[in-house]
């Protein structure tokens, strides 16, 4: 078992300290983050928490995993790697695609008043 656990269903309200806070009731916790968007500065709702061995960190699963923290049920298990994660798919692409438009293949806006040809 790895000492870092997912913490998952983090209510907004919920800061890094009050995370390790809570969290050192299962043992000494090394590090706890709450991870924020980088526009907005607010919480994803998910944060991460270390310890410093299997045992407290399998003692924190069992205390917290379903738990409610901050008025919110939460989910805690162990953190996997970056790259066991699956691929992302769908969302939004920038570019490519077509606007529709006319015979030339141009789109179908133009911005001219319309007394110039192409």
């Amino acid at each position: 078992m790895a000492n870092k656990l997912y913490v998952g269903g983090l209510s907004w309200d919920t800061t890094d300290a009050s995370l390790k806070d809570a969290f050192s009731q299962a043992g000494a916790v090394v590090s706890a983050s709450v991870v924020t968007d980088r526009m907005s500065g607010r919480s994803r709702g998910f944060g991460f928490v270390e310890y410093g061995t299997d045992e407290e960190a399998a003692a924190a699963i069992e205390m917290w995993n379903g738990k409610e923290l901050d008025g919110r049920a939460i989910s805690v298990s162990e953190a996997r790697p970056m790259g066991d994660r699956p691929a992302r798919t769908g969302g939004s692409s920038f570019g490519g695609g077509s606007r529709g438009g006319n015979s030339q293949g141009r789109g179908g806006f133009s911005r001219d008043r319309g007394d110039r040809q192409w």
